[in-house]
């Protein structure tokens, strides 16, 4: 499971997800890409869950890329406790996504089987997204 080494705080507090994302909207490794349309917090279970079925859907040929990582950690109270006494524990990690954003990346292969797999990575997550390919620069001249 994804999680960051060291944490300068430990909580932190949910914040508002609001707004497009400015970095990590291009596809910039692979030739095909799997983008966000709506905001979402995707946890570290989800991304390993998507990363799994690129991988098994791809059958190892091709190169993976994942573009996010959960930073932020998610506080959950127990179960059957009562109010009051500080926050939670920490439950999981997410990663925050914002419209616009590139989770995971794809080359190395033809687009088919690319699609293919992306479209098994989507089943994984709790949120919209579509398949996006490389735009490329100068073509024609």
């Amino acid at each position: 499971m994804l999680m960051p080494k060291r944490v300068k705080y430990r909580k932190q507090m949910r914040g508002r997800m609001k707004g497009k994302a400015s970095r990590g909207v291009d596809v910039n490794f692979g030739e095909y890409g799997l983008k966000a349309l709506e905001c979402a917090y995707m946890s570290a279970r989800q991304i390993e869950a998507a990363r799994r079925a690129i991988v098994h859907s791809l059958k190892r040929r091709g190169k993976i890329w994942v573009r996010v990582f959960p930073d932020k950690p998610y506080t959950k109270r127990a179960a059957e406790t009562r109010m009051g006494k500080g926050k939670g524990a920490v439950d999981h990690w997410v990663a925050v996504i914002r419209p616009g954003r590139i989770l995971f990346e794809v080359g190395g292969t033809d687009a088919d089987s690319a699609n293919k797999a992306l479209i098994r990575a989507r089943y994984k997550l709790g949120f919209r997204t579509k398949i996006v390919a490389r735009e490329t620069m100068g073509e024609g001249s």
